[in-house]
């Protein structure tokens, strides 16, 4: 069995029989969105070590309070999805994850980006929205193939230059944060999709003071132009 869906009403732990699966290649642990079911899982268990063959690991909408350890030993790992739990941090050996290429933590308690992350180099998807995230460490330039961040309702103040260096970057979502100003560089980000209504950079919610929302609305041109003008005061 490659592929397997496990669903129970108050679902409170797995079956230990899955982990001889070693197989398996798709593990989904997450209530359909339209059911009435609720997960109460608490805890991921250790033997998730075991399942050396898995790509896609799906523990949305239940309450996790804490990843293993041993989910750094799941080298085949490329789709992770831990939204809506009760996440306040990440163990270290995630870092160990060279294949994984999107990764959901919405609707957590983290209060910053985990260092770990930071070394995934084939991430291309990251949702860390609706946490308390409140900076960004400079080495996230290390996500060089990075295309969608999405960093909405957090706590930001502010952005690291380092940022900017992400040029595989097509969307960025930055809205309902506590942003004032931009890295001046933040112009060079010109793979972003700045299509209709800029909906793939959105500043919405955010006291953006330099540049203004109005600068911000020109897209990367108009930011660009804005901190040259500023240069030449």
């Amino acid at each position: 069995k490659k592929k397997l869906k496990i669903s129970g009403r108050e679902l409170l732990s797995v079956p230990t029989q899955i982990f001889g699966l070693e197989q398996l290649q798709v593990l989904e642990i997450s209530p359909e969105r339209e059911s009435c079911l609720r997960y109460r899982m608490e805890l991921l268990p250790q033997e998730i070590g075991r399942l050396r063959n898995l790509t896609c690991l799906y523990v949305d909408s239940n309450n996790l309070k804490k990843i293993p350890a041993e989910i750094g030993t799941l080298s085949c790992l490329e789709r992770l999805t831990l939204s809506n739990n009760s996440l306040s941090s990440l163990p270290a050996e995630m870092g160990a994850l060279q294949r994984l290429q999107s990764l959901h933590l919405a609707n957590n308690s983290l209060t910053e980006l985990p260092a770990p992350l930071c070394q995934l180099r084939s991430l291309t998807f990251l949702d860390v929205s609706d946490n308390k995230i409140d900076t960004i460490p400079s080495s996230i330039r290390h996500l060089e193939k990075l295309e969608t961040l999405l960093l909405l309702f957090n706590s930001l103040e502010s952005l690291p230059e380092d940022v900017c260096l992400l040029r595989n970057l097509h969307t960025l979502w930055l809205g309902n944060n506590h942003l004032r100003s931009l890295p001046a560089a933040f112009g060079e980000l010109v793979n972003l999709d700045w299509g209709y209504s800029y909906c793939s950079c959105n500043f919405e919610g955010n006291p953006l003071e330099s540049p203004p929302p109005e600068v911000c609305s020109r897209g990367p041109e108009g930011i660009r132009d804005y901190f040259s003008s500023l240069r030449r005061i």
